[in-house]
């Protein structure tokens, strides 16, 4: 069976930094497509961002480009979201996800079940 798990949320104030992890078990995926995607109370899941299989490309979104940093270990099967100057509008649930599909990873088959970010002003 294979899981994927979030950890790193938590409280903290505006300006603050958080990392996220997404830990993959159950088998490898050092050859998907990794990312993040977010999804506040009464609105729409949004990307955040993704990664390719080596690491090579990376994909934003505008509202959190330059303030988040994404990478991986594929060696140790676990992908990161390094979230700097956060603002209380980053205040959402926070869903790993991996997909053989670089270009359309919404329709990833695995997911995490999330982990709160909660930034206070």
């Amino acid at each position: 069976q294979v899981q994927l798990v979030e950890s790193g949320g938590g409280l903290v104030q505006a300006g603050g930094s958080l990392r996220l992890s997404c830990a993959v078990s159950g088998r490898t995926f050092s050859t998907y497509t990794m990312g993040w995607f977010r999804q506040a109370p009464g609105k729409e899941r949004e990307f955040v961002a993704k990664i390719s299989w080596n690491g090579a490309n990376t994909v934003y979104a505008d509202s959190v480009k330059g303030r988040f940093t994404i990478d991986r270990d594929n060696a140790k099967n676990t992908m990161y979201l390094q979230m700097n100057s956060l603002k209380p509008e980053d205040t959402a649930a926070y869903y790993c996800a991996a997909g053989s599909d670089y270009y359309n990873l919404g329709s990833s088959a695995y997911w995490g079940r999330g982990t709160q970010v909660t930034v206070s002003s």
